[in-house]
C-alpha cells in the first residue's frame, strides 16, 4: 500500500491552511448558503450547481452538464467586514481564464445599505464586476480596474470591492486558473540576497548596471498623459512650462541589500539602517527631483505618502510616516543633487520577496476643478542584478507547520487595516474640518460663561454652528449617528469585538468617540443639541417658523412629562429585538427620520418621505418634537448621560421659586418647575446661561444691578428715598 510520508502530508495541510487559514468544512458559508441560491440568478445561461470542491469551499457551475465555471462566497475566503462588523456575503462566478461571470450580493447585514440605499442599486452596482479580469488584477496588485461609489454607501461599496477582489485572486491561484499559480509553501524562496555581494561606489555605474532604476517624465509627456483621459477638462489644464521641462525625475534602489546600503548610503548610515530593519524587513531608498514632489505637500505626521505605492504580484505596501526616514547626504561618488530623498521600510509582514521583481508606483494628479482631480499612474520598475542574489535549496518542512497560522492571519489582519487606513486617507478634509468643530465647542463649553455674555452674538454663532452641521456634516458628509450604530456596537461585543468594522468609516468613529468623552463631561447634549444633523434641520426650520409668526405651543407641564418616556421605550423595544435579529431590528429603525432627511435628501418612497416631513411639520409649532419625544438614540444617550463627572450650567437660588423664566424660555421644556434641570432631556443650547447673565431679563441679575447702583450713589441719595422732600446739595467739579 503506497502512503505519503506524514511529513508530505503536513506540508500539503500547511499550504492549505497559509493559502485560505480555514480548512472545507460542512460549516461554511458556501454550504450554509447554497441550497437557497440560483445557479441561473448568478451566471447568464446557468442550470444548476454541480459539486463543492474537496479541498476549498468552491462550487461547480453547470451548463448542460458541463462546468463553465467555480462559484464562491467571498466570506468563505476574507473577512473584511462593514457597518454591522459582519462580513457581506457575496457569491462571485469566475471561468477557467480567471474572468468574473457573475456576482450576486447574497446577504448582509449592513443597515446603511439596507435602509439608507435601495438593494436594487447596489445590486447592480455588484452585478458590473462581471468581466473583472482576475489575471490584470494580480499583475496591477488590485488596480486595475476602476472603483464606482455610490454616494452614501462608500464604505459599504470599498468593502464589496476588497472582498471580490482579493477572494478572487485566492480561489484561481489556488485552482489553477488563468495561469495564476502559488508556489508551494514547503518549497521556500528559488532565490535570496547575497550578502557578500559587492557594488560600485560611483553613481554612474550602479545606473548602468540596474543598482539604481528611474522614472523620468518630462512636461510634455505628462500633458499628453492626461489629454488622453475621458475628463477633457484634464487636457484643457495643461501645464505651460516647456515641454521638455523635467516633470520629476526618480530613482530608486534596494538598500535593505548591505553592499547597495554601503555605496549609495555610507557605511555609518547603512548600519544604522540595518538596525532600523526587523528580521525579514526591507528598505527602499527614492530619490527625486523636477516640479513634481513624489512625498507630497499634503503628507503630515501620522499620514500616509499617498503618491507612492510598492506593488509586487498582488502585494501591495503603501508607506506611513513610521516607516520613512530622511536622506540627508548620498555618499556615492558623481551622485546629482536631488530635491527630496528617502528611506522607506518595507515590513516582514507584507509578502514582499526582494529576488523577485517589484514596481513603485507613482501618483500623478491634476486639479479640474475647485475640489475636483483627475489622477493618472506612471510605474518605475525594480529587480535586483543577479549579482545581487544567490540560489538556495529549498526550506525544510519541519520549519513550516507553527507558523503557517500566525501568518495567515497576520496577513487577513493587514489587509483589512490596508482598507481602513485607505479610506481615512480619501477623507483627510472631512476629518480636518470635523476635528475644528469639535474643538470650537469644547471651547465654548470649557468657557461658556465668557462665550454667552452677548446675547446677540452667542444666537448667530449657534445658528451658524448648526447650520454648519446640517449642511456640511449631514447632507454632505453623512455623518448622522443612529441607535443603528448602538445596536452594530453590542452584537459586535457579543460575537467577537473588532476595531476594523468601526474605523471604515472615520467620521461616525470620531464622532462616537467625541460623544463618549462628551458623556462624562456635559451628557447627551453636547451631541443632540449642536452635533446632530436631524436635530440641527428641526431647530433651524422652528427658527424659520418663529420669524413667519407660526403659532408655538408649550405643552402643560405634565403633559410634556408623561411624554418623556416614550423615546425610552422605543429605544428598549429596538434592543429587545436586536438580541433575536438584528435585521429585523434595522428595520424597526426606520422610526428615526434620519436616513430619509439626512443621507437620502428625501430622495426615497413616500411613506418614508411622509413621515419625515410630518415630524418636520410638527417642529414648526413644538420645537425639536422629535427630539423630545421619540427619539431613541436621544434616549441610548440618556441612559450612561446620569454617569456625568460635572455639572456645568449655574443656577440661582431663586430659580423656580419664584423666578420661572428660564423654564418658560427653554426650548426643550427641560426645566422643572421647580428650577432644576432634567439632564437626560437637556440638550445644552446653553440659552439658559444667556438668561442667567441678561441685564434685561433675569429678575436676580435686574435686582443685583438695582443694589449696585443704590451703593454708587451714596448716602444722599439714601437720605432722598428716606427724605423726599429734602433737596440734595450737589458740587460740581
Amino acid at each position: 500500500m503506497n502512503i505519503l510520508p506524514s511529513s508530505l502530508k503536513l506540508m500539503a495541510i500547511c499550504a492549505t491552511v497559509l493559502l485560505f487559514g480555514l480548512p472545507v468544512a460542512a460549516d461554511t458559508v458556501l454550504s450554509k448558503l447554497l441550497p437557497d441560491l440560483a445557479a441561473a440568478e448568478l451566471v447568464e445561461g446557468a442550470d444548476t450547481f454541480g459539486g463543492i470542491h474537496p479541498d476549498i469551499p468552491v462550487v461547480q457551475v453547470l451548463k448542460a452538464g458541463e462546468r463553465i465555471g467555480w462559484a464562491y462566497i467571498t466570506s468563505d475566503f476574507v473577512s473584511t467586514t462593514g457597518y454591522s462588523g459582519k462580513p457581506i456575503h457575496t457569491m462571485v462566478a469566475i471561468d477557467d481564464a480567471a474572468q468574473v461571470i457573475g456576482v450576486e450580493l447574497v446577504k448582509h447585514s449592513e443597515p446603511i445599505v439596507l435602509i439608507g440605499i435601495p438593494d436594487a442599486k447596489v445590486k447592480a452596482l455588484v452585478a458590473n464586476y462581471r468581466g473583472l479580469d482576475l489575471v490584470a488584477e494580480a499583475e496591477s496588485g488590485g488596480t486595475a480596474h476602476q472603483l464606482d461609489i455610490i454616494s452614501g454607501a462608500t464604505v459599504t461599496i470599498m468593502v464589496i470591492d476588497d472582498s471580490i477582489v482579493r477572494a478572487g485572486l485566492k480561489v484561481a491561484r489556488q485552482l489553477g486558473l488563468g495561469g495564476l499559480v502559488v508556489a508551494e509553501a514547503s518549497a521556500g524562496p528559488q532565490f535570496e540576497i547575497h550578502p557578500d555581494a559587492e557594488a560600485a561606489s560611483e553613481w554612474m555605474t550602479l545606473e548602468g548596471d540596474g543598482t539604481l532604476r528611474r522614472l523620468s517624465l518630462d512636461v510634455g509627456q505628462i500633458n499628453v498623459a492626461f489629454a488622453a483621459m475621458e475628463d477633457e477638462r484634464a487636457g484643457k489644464r495643461a501645464l505651460t512650462e516647456d515641454p521638455e521641462t523635467t516633470f520629476i525625475e526618480m530613482q530608486a534602489a534596494l538598500v535593505s541589500h548591505p553592499a547597495i546600503g554601503r555605496a549609495i548610503l555610507g557605511d555609518d548610515v547603512a548600519a544604522n539602517v540595518q538596525n532600523w530593519l526587523d528580521e525579514g524587513d526591507h528598505a527602499v531608498a527614492i530619490v527625486g527631483r523636477g516640479l513634481y514632489s513624489f512625498k507630497g505637500s499634503g503628507y503630515v505626521r501620522g499620514g500616509i505618502f499617498d503618491r507612492i505605492v510598492l506593488i509586487q504580484d498582488d502585494v501591495s505596501v503603501r508607506f506611513r510616516d513610521r516607516m520613512h526616514k530622511r536622506i540627508n547626504t548620498i555618499a556615492a561618488e558623481g551622485a546629482p543633487v536631488f530635491a527630496e530623498a528617502d528611506l522607506f521600510k518595507i515590513p516582514a509582514d507584507s509578502g514582499f520577496d526582494p529576488t523577485k521583481p517589484f514596481r513603485i508606483q507613482l501618483l500623478v494628479q491634476r486639479d479640474v476643478g475647485a475640489i475636483e482631480k483627475v489622477f493618472t499612474t506612471f510605474d518605475l520598475g525594480y529587480q535586483l542584478p543577479p549579482q545581487y542574489i544567490r540560489a538556495i535549496a529549498p526550506a525544510p518542512a519541519a520549519e513550516i507547520p507553527d507558523r503557517v497560522a500566525a501568518v495567515t492571519s497576520q496577513t487577513e489582519l493587514d489587509a483589512q487595516q490596508a482598507l481602513w487606513k485607505r479610506i481615512w486617507l480619501g477623507k483627510q478634509i472631512e476629518i480636518f474640518v470635523l476635528g475644528a468643530m469639535l474643538a470650537v465647542l469644547t471651547g465654548v463649553f470649557f468657557f461658556q460663561f465668557f462665550a454667552v455674555r452677548n446675547e446677540r452674538a452667542f444666537y448667530w454663532f449657534r445658528i451658524g454652528f448648526l447650520t454648519v452641521t446640517l449642511i456640511y456634516l449631514g447632507w454632505i458628509c453623512n455623518a448622522q449617528l443612529s441607535v443603528v450604530n448602538l445596536m452594530a456596537l453590542f452584537s459586535s461585543l457579543v460575537s467577537g469585538f473588532s476595531w476594523q468594522a468601526f474605523l471604515l468609516d472615520p467620521l461616525t468613529f470620531i464622532l462616537w468617540f467625541s460623544v463618549a468623552a462628551a458623556l462624562l463631561f456635559w451628557g447627551r447634549g453636547a451631541y443632540c443639541g449642536w452635533l446632530c444633523p436631524f436635530g440641527a434641520l428641526q431647530e433651524l426650520l422652528n427658527q424659520v417658523a418663529r420669524k413667519l409668526r407660526i403659532p408655538q405651543w408649550t405643552l402643560p407641564w405634565g403633559l410634556n412629562e408623561r411624554l418623556w418616556p416614550l423615546k425610552y421605550m422605543i429605544f428598549l423595544g429596538l434592543f429587545g429585538v436586536s438580541l433575536t435579529s438584528i435585521e429585523q431590528a434595522e428595520r424597526l429603525a426606520e422610526v428615526e427620520p434620519f436616513k430619509t432627511a439626512i443621507i437620502l435628501n428625501f430622495v426615497r418612497a413616500w411613506p418614508f418621505v411622509a413621515y419625515a416631513a410630518a415630524l418636520l411639520i410638527a417642529g414648526l409649532f413644538v420645537e425639536r418634537f422629535f427630539c423630545r419625544y421619540l427619539c431613541p438614540l436621544g434616549a441610548a444617550l440618556a441612559i450612561p448621560a446620569r454617569l456625568r463627572m460635572f455639572d456645568w450650567l449655574k443656577r440661582y437660588k431663586e430659580c423656580g421659586s419664584p423666578c420661572q423664566t428660564c423654564a418658560h424660555q427653554c426650548p426643550v421644556q427641560a426645566i422643572h418647575p421647580t428650577g432644576e434641570i432634567n439632564p437626560n432631556e437637556c440638550i445644552n443650547c446653553l440659552h439658559c446661561q444667556v438668561l442667567y447673565q441678561s441685564e434685561t431679563t433675569c429678575p436676580v441679575v435686574i435686582k443685583k444691578m438695582k443694589r449696585r447702583a443704590k451703593d454708587r450713589a451714596g448716602p444722599d441719595l439714601e437720605r432722598f428715598v428716606d427724605h423726599p422732600n429734602q433737596k440734595i446739595k450737589t458740587t460740581t467739579t
